[in-house]
């Protein structure tokens, strides 16, 4: 059956080829153009995505797996075929006799029909197995809440094409509430098994449970049944643990930064971006403060700072100044409270506001930090909560932000008490393991609505 869809999803990739060549043709001439050359390079490109999609894994089962990743591979290995059947053209001498916009329409054209093919594939199947129909059975094999979270998982994703079984409780001291069968009994679980045709087996054990593990894979050595080791490290792992590639192998991240790669650049993006936008946004209102704050007492209008930034890189951070010229005594850092002396009028106002931050999108532009993330704390600072705060050192996996999770639910200002410290590590915390896109968009909103003004900052 799994060939027969690879066959077919040939024939279609194929098909989508030739069709899309005769749409831009049909585009590009207002009629399909004279064979001339066209039709060898539309004939090369077809021989080309045979030969070189199944290297890039599209036409492997892709059950459970992102679909979107699928359409950019398809995109990413569609581009390749063309850059091939150009260097062949070229080769030939006969580049100079093809239409470029044919071309560049012929690429995009037929991109979009692979993607959208599949897309809508995915639709049909989602719908198929929502009615019962072309899914595989699950029984996991693990101890107390991790399977219950893998079953429920499995539940709230039916689309994905799996339905679970059964369960084998590997720790009977920690009860396993589900709504399919559980089990504590070896040889039942395993007759379980190969009476319902359960195609898949998942292992969610710690990797103390060696010996389990084998046990099980021996016992289905000879059976065609998907065995797959899922390990619960969550004892281990700060955050919930991701699997990354490393020369080829996989590893799961224990202490890393959840953020992947992909994430980190669209982050970075979108910092420089809003930042650039920002600056331009409120220059008028720059200048402004910059006025006030030089007439409000001596001294320079900006107040620079060491903090520390991703990977625990030093850097300068910017603020308007807020206080007057003191002297600080070596080594220490005395925080502002309520009612300082040191305070300025115009100070007191930045602070309350936060507009003393503004300058700090130039520390975005420069690539100290970002516009969502864990606040910098000042170096004296992070030596000592770094000693008596669980997880504050984790709060430099990413660069630090102008505001963050913490900041906007009430985390702000002094922290006199090591139980303030110890809130705004875990909302950093929760915030790094639970990033995305839409997350710094609330946060970013919650902050110009309801998170300029704080009773905490003074």
């Amino acid at each position: 059956m799994r060939d027969i869809q690879a066959l077919l999803a040939r024939v279609f990739d194929v098909g989508m080829v030739v069709g899309g060549a005769t749409v831009a043709s049909r585009i590009r001439f207002d009629y399909f153009a004279e064979p001339g050359y066209y039709v060898p390079f539309v004939a090369f490109s077809a021989a080309f995505s045979l030969a070189l999609f199944p290297g890039f894994g599209v036409y492997e089962s892709w059950r459970g797996r992102g679909k979107l990743i699928l359409a950019c591979r398809v995109s990413l290995a569609w581009l390749v075929v063309q850059a091939c059947a150009l260097v062949l053209m070229f080769s030939l001498h006969r580049l100079d006799d093809v239409s470029r916009l044919w071309f560049a329409y012929w690429t995009g054209v037929s991109a979009g029909l692979m993607s959208a093919g599949r897309f809508i594939t995915h639709v049909v199947l989602a719908h198929l197995r929502q009615a019962g129909m072309n899914f595989h059975h699950v029984a996991v094999v693990g101890c107390g809440g991790l399977c219950e979270s893998i079953m429920l998982k499995i539940e709230r994703a039916s689309h994905s094409g799996f339905r679970g079984s059964g369960i084998f409780n590997a720790s009977p001291d920690s009860p396993i509430t589900a709504r399919v069968p559980v089990f504590e009994d070896f040889d039942e679980f395993v007759s379980h098994v190969r009476a319902q045709n359960v195609h898949e087996v998942w292992l969610a054990l710690p990797l103390s449970q060696e010996r389990t593990l084998l046990r099980f894979m021996n016992e289905f050595r000879d059976d065609l049944v998907n065995v797959r080791f899922i390990p619960d490290v969550r004892s281990l792992a700060l955050f919930e643990s991701g699997v990354t590639e490393l020369l080829g192998m996989a590893a799961i991240n224990l202490l890393a930064s959840p953020l992947s790669q992909r994430a980190l650049l669209q982050k970075e993006i979108f910092d420089r971006i809003f930042a650039l936008v920002a600056l331009i946004a409120v220059s008028p209102l720059l200048i402004g403060i910059a006025i006030a704050v030089k007439l409000s007492s001596r001294g320079p209008i900006l107040f620079k700072q060491r903090r520390k930034g991703a990977d625990g890189r030093v850097f300068t951070i910017y603020k308007f100044r807020s206080m007057r010229l003191h002297t600080e005594k070596a080594g220490v850092l005395q925080q502002a409270t309520r009612n300082d002396p040191r305070v300025t009028r115009v100070g007191a106002f930045l602070r309350r506001t936060s507009l003393d931050e503004l300058p700090q999108f130039f520390n975005v532009l420069r690539g100290d930090m970002s516009v969502v993330g864990p606040r910098p704390h000042a170096l004296e600072h992070d030596d000592l909560y770094q000693k008596v705060v669980s997880g504050y050192i984790h709060r430099y996996r990413i660069k630090p932000g102008i505001t963050g999770w913490a900041q906007v639910n009430g985390f702000r200002g002094e922290t006199d008490r090591i139980e303030k410290m110890e809130g705004r590590v875990a909302h950093d915390l929760y915030y790094l393991g639970n990033w995305s896109f839409w997350l710094d968009m609330r946060i970013i909103g919650a902050t110009v609505f309801k998170g300029l003004c704080s009773v905490n900052a003074y």
